[in-house]
């Protein structure tokens, strides 16, 4: 099998937790990740990689050296090694070889299943070496998969010198699933021309289009009255708050758009009758539809305080990134490139819009044109995530391709 340590080191990354903190103010949010830089930074010396470091913000970088004299664009590779807001202690993988399409037993105490009924994109990996979760966690391969793509394809052409390449930069980063790491990323340092996050999901994914997003969060301020003298002087927090959730659309929330429809979403809430506060999140690949989400957000605030004659709701908005294709479309050059890797490898692109974003997004707006490209696992997030052997291995065979493309100046 090519990259014969795929599997192993994918098993031996997703085993290590390193699930982010949104909570946590220091850099990175968690001490777990930080330890897996340190492992990392062994494993990418030992492969023979050069400038092997982890900078301040937690990003291992890494270097291939070219290894013959013409001079080519310097290329980078991106994945973050954090996981997300889901129990990631004690992964334990499970492998189902030859899939016959049919129900898979994940848990058989906890009863959970994973079954084309509910997810029928498994239709699509008939025949394929599916890498599972035991049911009580997620996978992790959003996004170790893109992790051990990247290693693996360095690996390849380390020992393969006989494939003419140029420089070649790497990058593994914390708290992408926070919206924080990229902010911190040394892009001057990094010293690539274009890159590429691998951190996509199923088979041909290529996108250079995401959401522009920002959080917006509710903070509301009740008057707690005993409920037999409350007349006229209680204001109920829990109130206020299902007052404001019933002023957002009904038909622009997460389950209900698609393709390029943004949304509201009400991602937490917290109440009693004191004080509340209410997390949402805005998404628009739109940018003048994107700022009308702020503005909504701003009227219903204005519009419960006017209701209630006092300063009863607070509302803070916070830009999270933009819609990367804003730079992206300026260099279509770096998105052509992994087109024809793609082919080349017999991959199919699909070009859509992420439906969310990538530390591409604010990266490419660092300066550094950053598409993102298929790492090959699905449902990530939950105790449903999966991945296909054989899709990591495309993944990591389009990486190599995208090299060689790039020294032949095609």
């Amino acid at each position: 099998m090519r990259y014969e340590n795929l599997k192993e080191r994918f098993f031996r990354y997703v085993k290590f937790e390193t699930r982010s903190d949104e909570n946590s103010a220091s850099i990175p949010s968690t001490p777990s990740q930080i330890k897996f830089a340190k492992m990392l930074k062994r494993e990418l010396e030992e492969i023979g990689l050069e400038d092997v470091s982890i900078d301040s913000a937690c990003f291992v970088n890494a270097t291939l050296p070219a290894n013959f004299d013409k001079k080519v664009p310097t290329i980078g590779f991106i994945a973050h090694m954090d996981t997300a807001d889901f129990n990631a202690r004690n992964v334990s993988p499970k492998v189902f070889e030859n899939y016959d399409g049919n129900d898979l037993v994940l848990n058989e105490n906890l009863k959970v299943i994973l079954s084309p009924k509910e997810f029928p994109n498994l239709k699509n990996y008939i025949g394929k070496t599916l890498i599972t979760t035991d049911g009580t966690t997620l996978l992790g391969a959003d996004d170790k998969a893109g992790i051990v793509e990247i290693i693996e394809a360095m690996k390849f052409l380390i020992e393969n010198p006989q494939i003419e390449h140029g420089k070649v930069k790497i990058a593994f980063g914390p708290d992408e699933e926070i919206g924080r790491g990229a902010d911190n990323f040394d892009v001057k340092k990094f010293g690539a021309d274009f890159a590429y996050t691998m951190d996509g999901g199923p088979v041909g994914e290529l996108q250079y289009e995401c959401f522009n997003a920002a959080q917006s969060t509710f903070k509301i301020k009740g008057k707690s009255v005993h409920p037999g003298t409350a007349k006229n002087k209680m204001i109920n927090a829990n109130v206020v708050a299902m007052e404001i959730a019933d002023s957002f659309p009904e038909e622009e929330v997460p389950e209900k758009t698609e393709g390029y429809e943004g949304f509201y979403l009400l991602e937490k809430m917290t109440s009693n009758i004191e004080e509340g506060k209410m997390s949402y999140i805005l998404r628009d690949h739109d940018r003048e539809k994107f700022e009308a989400k702020k503005e909504f957000v701003k009227k219903v605030a204005k519009k419960i305080n006017e209701k209630y004659g006092d300063k009863i709701v607070e509302v803070e908005i916070r830009d999270q990134y933009y819609n990367m294709r804003e730079i992206i479309k300026n260099h279509m050059n770096v998105v052509e490139i992994a087109q024809k890797a793609m082919k080349n490898v017999g991959v199919k692109p699909v070009i859509e819009p992420i439906r969310g974003g990538t530390d591409g997004s604010k990266i490419s707006f660092m300066g550094l044109p950053t598409p993102n490209i298929f790492a090959g696992g699905e449902n990530f997030h939950g105790k449903y995530e999966f991945v296909a052997l054989e899709s990591m291995i495309l993944a990591t065979d389009v990486i190599v391709e995208i090299v060689r493309l790039n020294t032949e100046g095609e």
